[in-house]
């Protein structure tokens, strides 16, 4: 799960977890804005005395807007600055001029004063809670906007400063979408006074424009607003819009000074745009990348026309909006030609480019859908990568996106897209020489947030993200290169939440939008027929992330967001204005009830976690809807049918346990089985999140957020509505408590004998083993941690057990695992023999960025962090026909592949293959004594002939009592035992090394004697 994700580096987030980046959200800001005293209910500040208001030298004279309050009676409560304020309600305010009312106070040596009204009654003016700040002098207060002038002066019909003045001003302004049928101009001259309201009628101008001259005698600029005589505004949502001299035009929002006159003649555009430059052809077998710079032009370019020759099909002619154009299906061993021409709306059309050249090889075999490789996924070690911070094998899809500058990635020209599939399939002889058979990768949908690298961020879950994606290196391309090898892919799936722009073919939400002076860096214009796909670059602003199809400024027709458009009343730390609905929220009404939850989580451990949004980048699926079932399943069977090995399910805990055994688990089971057959579906691997950060058996006496507890099936029948069915499940099961919950001895020896496992209660999910992964700080409180919560797991010997990951380190550290080398060493040892399925994190084979932020988002660069680019360290080339053997290694990943711990792993996994004890036995410590990471396991399959006994030490000594008798040879030293009399005493081999003693019971199920070489911890 991505907790932290990249918004606009306006706002501020606040959160229990920190997962994927930093940022903010306007849920966050309403909060805080619930939090201050509502306007119109009381004063900000309850202090009263003795100080009145008479007239004297240093005097401020406060006019106070009635229009908009119909107040019988209007005080002025207020105080000198540094003084005491006066008796509640204040001094009552007299009658100025229509609509105001007025009263002069004497400041005394103050420079200001501090301000509120009221009614006399009780109701309240208190500038939502932090009073009004005034100076001194003439001020009005008028709709919360605080002003220096006189509203009752005398020339307050034409609010110019005199006749004869040189300097005059024209505003046109734009009708289109006000209904108005009227325009008034309400203005005033900087240090003068203003109209009196409405203003002065505009005249017609043009079609859509209504424009008044305005005379400003010896002023420089002007403030002005509009109105339709109604009462209805347009004061720039508070801020009243700031002119100057000359020609002004005022547009949705926006002003545009020294503007060119809207209604004169159009002039016809003929100037082409500039001819593009750096034109780049590529080829990769039958298919060319063709990039250049963009072109400019006095209007805007509005796409380019990519003209190719060669071939037996002659010439052929292409448009495209972006400046990467990918040509595929083209003949082999032939050289194309490619110029590139720029054009504009006007249809004005560049010169061509310089020509770029490119010589297709051989046609690559077309992908066909993968078949899922099956087999115990306990006999397969999982690599687990961040696909986009792996290894780039094709820099033209690297991307990185709005944040790029502000994280400080584009300093060091390392883009948050920047690995892909085709770096992946470059690699994958670098994990197989490792010793992994699985490669578990982050999510491939399409993805869309500022900051989306990590891929928990779905927005269009049918598609793969084309970010990660290349000419001949497709995710089906990657699936089938990973089973070429005898590898599997583990596929990382998200069905809690979307991004925060909704689920494409589900909802996608209209934001709240104006491109005004402060908001057009941010709202995109809108380009029609565009669509965004995360890599093409939107042709008019030359971002890839575009939102321009996601926002409005009118109010959608059906719009369900509460007071859509309204200031908040708060601003960003720019100081610019926010709005209703310009961010996503549960509670806002933006989601509908029918696909999204409707709350914020308030107890992590209560049932809310299940129903409820993480975060405001995490748009939470209402699960139990059928539709919202029906888009996912729909969704992740496209995956099932690729190939794909097993999923990886984010967020887990956030879906309650009776929507995963209703509904999407037996989804995965039949889809699996309808492509593959049966007996594969059993070996499909699902295993799940299931974030239990604490260091106990149940998580904070909660069974319903405990990870174990998500492995079974359920024990009653519920209501046929998933949505009440989830209430009464919680309810059930949290009032049985801990101690009524099912137990399981499948992990367990039957004192030396491996008995037949029992899943018939098997829910079909496993998990990630949170408390060992919370304990690994220290190895020993690993072990003796796992094993306590082992007997409430179903089959504990499926559990996927790490140190650290992408999210946490041991104990919930922020940090990646910095326990030195020597505990790196003593943890994989444990991990590699113990039950469950050993998965390291990309890097830790050589401590990559040890102790450093695991994610801090776009508040710095990634290369700083624990998500950094581990590529360079895999440069080069490699080859590995077998597992934990590279056959050839040159360049970097040589020297990579030469470092202590990637030598012990290589060892670790060689030693794991041979004795399929490690891999899929039962384990018991009862007869073996030392105090330390000591246990025996066996493994047994009728059906196959398959005996395996061994006795583990890792680290330290132990005497193993009652075993079998015969021959024990160590995997690790070659050391052979005669056992007569059912004792075996190992010494303490030291931390991180083992002792692994396995039964000869010749045959197929002889010992294997020493595996490998001795490396710097196993010898």
């Amino acid at each position: 799960m991505e907790r932290t994700r990249p918004r606009p580096p306006l706002f501020r987030s606040f959160r229990r977890r920190s997962r994927r980046t930093a940022g903010i959200a306007l849920a966050s800001v309403a909060a805080l804005a619930a939090g201050l005293l509502a306007a119109g209910t009381t004063p900000a500040s309850g202090a009263t005395g003795a100080t009145t208001a008479t007239t004297g030298t240093n005097t401020a004279t406060v006019f106070y807007y009635t229009k908009s309050r119909a107040w019988s009676s209007y005080y002025l409560h207020w105080a000198p600055d540094g003084g005491s304020w006066t008796t509640v309600p204040g001094v009552r305010m007299e009658a100025a001029c229509t609509d105001w009312v007025k009263e002069t106070v004497d400041l005394g040596s103050a420079a200001g004063l501090q301000a509120t009204f009221n009614n006399g009654s009780g109701t309240w003016d208190n500038n939502g809670g932090k009073n009004y700040d005034l100076g001194s002098g003439t001020v009005t207060v008028k709709d919360g906007v605080i002003a220096h002038s006189d509203p009752c002066g005398d020339d307050n019909g034409g609010g110019g400063q005199g006749g004869g003045s040189a300097q005059s001003a024209t505003v046109f302004y734009a009708t289109t979408g006000t209904g108005w049928s009227t325009v008034n101009l309400h203005w005033a001259p900087d240090g003068g006074a203003w109209t009196t309201a409405p203003g002065v009628a505009m005249d017609a101008a043009c079609t859509g424009w209504v424009k008044k001259t305005v005379d400003l005698g010896t002023a420089a600029g002007w403030q002005a607003t509009f109105n339709n005589g109604n009462g209805t505004w347009d004061n720039n949502n508070g801020a009243n819009y700031a002119l100057t001299g000359g020609l002004s035009t005022v547009k949705a929002g926006k002003v545009t000074k020294d503007a060119k006159d809207p209604c004169a003649a159009t002039v016809p555009d003929t100037t082409a745009p500039t001819v593009p430059t750096s034109v780049k052809a590529s080829a990769t077998g039958t298919s060319v990348v063709l990039t250049w710079e963009p072109s400019t032009d006095d209007t805007a370019v509005t796409g380019y026309q990519v003209t190719r020759t060669g071939g037996s099909m002659g010439t052929a002619v292409v448009s495209t909006g972006s400046t990467v154009y990918s040509d595929t299906g083209l003949e082999a061993d032939t050289t194309y030609t490619y110029t590139v021409q720029a054009v504009d709306a006007a249809g004005n059309t560049s010169a061509a480019s310089a020509p770029a050249n490119a010589t297709t090889g051989q046609a690559p075999p077309p992908a066909q859908p993968g078949t899922m490789l099956g087999g115990d996924p306990r006999k397969d070690p999982i690599y687990f990568v961040l696909t986009a911070r792996f290894y780039d094998g094709d820099s033209s899809n690297d991307r990185g996106g709005n944040q790029d500058v502000a994280s400080g990635n584009a300093a060091n020209h390392d883009p948050m897209f920047r690995g892909d599939f085709k770096g992946l399939v470059e690699k994958l002889d670098y994990i197989k020489a490792l010793g992994f058979s699985a490669v578990w990768i982050t999510p491939v949908v399409l993805n869309r947030s500022d900051y989306d690298y990590h891929g928990y961020h779905g927005w269009d879950f049918y598609k793969v993200d084309p970010r990660l994606e290349s000419a001949g290196a497709s995710y089906q391309d990657l699936i089938n290169a990973a089973h070429a090898k005898g590898m599997k892919i583990y596929q990382d799936v998200v069905y809690n939440h979307s991004s925060r722009w909704g689920a494409k073919g589900l909802f996608v939400p209209t934001v709240y939008g104006v491109r005004d002076s402060q908001w057009s860096w941010y709202y995109d214009e809108k380009q029609p027929g565009f669509e965004y796909d995360g890599l093409t670059v939107e042709p008019k602003s030359g971002k890839s992330y575009y939102n321009g199809d996601l926002w409005s400024t009118a109010e959608p027709s059906g719009n369900t967001c509460l007071n859509w458009g309204k200031p908040t009343g708060q601003k960003s730390p720019e100081g610019y204005t926010l709005y209703n609905c310009q961010w996503p929220s549960p509670t806002s009404g933006m989601f509908p009830s029918k696909y999204y939850h409707q709350c914020w989580i308030g107890n992590w451990e209560g049932e809310d976690s299940r129903s409820c949004w993480l975060a405001d980048d995490l748009a939470d699926f209402n699960t139990e809807n059928p539709e919202v079932q029906n888009y996912l399943i729909g969704a992740y069977d496209k995956y099932i049918d690729m190939g794909v090995d097993g999923f990886r399910l984010d967020t887990a805990v956030h879906v309650p346990r009776i929507t995963w055994n209703r509904r999407f688990l037996p989804a995965i089971q039949q889809r699996v089985a309808q492509d593959w057959g049966p007996d594969k579906a059993q070996d499909f691997f699902v295993f799940g999140e299931v974030g239990a950060f604490v260091n106990d058996k149940w998580n904070r006496g909660s069974v319903n957020h405990s990870a174990q507890f998500y492995t079974w099936k359920e024990r009653k029948e519920y209501t046929a509505d998933d949505t009440q069915a989830a209430l009464d499940q919680y309810n059930y099961e949290e009032q049985l408590g801990t101690g009524q919950q099912p137990t399981s001895t499948n992990a367990f020896l039957d004192g030396n004998s491996y008995h037949t496992p029992d899943h018939s209660k098997f829910s079909g999910m496993n998990i990630i083993d949170m408390r060992m992964h919370m304990n690994f700080g220290d190895a020993h409180n690993a072990f003796s941690n796992g094993k306590d919560s082992d007997d409430s797991t179903n089959d504990a010997t499926y559990n996927v057990v790490y140190v650290d990951s992408h999210d946490y380190g041991p104990n919930k550290s922020s940090v990646r695992y910095d326990g030195g080398q020597d505990a790196w060493a003593e943890n994989m040892a444990l991990m590699w023999t113990f039950r469950g399925i050993p998965t390291l994190y990309y890097g830790s084979e050589i401590q990559f960025q040890a102790g450093r932020t695991i994610d801090c988002g776009p508040r710095c660069p990634l290369a700083t962090t624990g998500r950094a680019y581990y590529g360079d360290h895999l440069e080069g080339t490699v080859t590995a026909s077998e597992f934990s053997k590279a056959d050839s290694a040159s360049g970097a990943v040589a020297t990579t592949l030469a470092q202590p711990l990637v030598k012990h792993l290589q060892r670790l996994n060689q030693i794991r293959r041979a004795v399929p004890a490690l891999q899929m036995g039962q384990y018991s410590t009862e007869g073996v004594s030392g105090g330390g990471m000591n246990f025996k396991r066996r493994y047994t399959d009728a059906a196959t002939g398959v005996d395996s006994f061994a006795l583990v030490a890792v680290t330290d000594g132990a005497t193993y009592t009652g075993i079998p008798n015969g021959t024990y040879k160590d995997a690790v030293t070659g050391d052979v035992r005669q056992v007569t009399g059912g004792t075996l005493t190992v010494a303490a081999p030291g931390k991180g090394d083992l002792r692994v003693y396995v039964l000869d019971l010749g045959g197929k199920n002889a010992a294997p004697g020493k595996v490998g070489t001795d490396g710097p911890y196993l010898k």
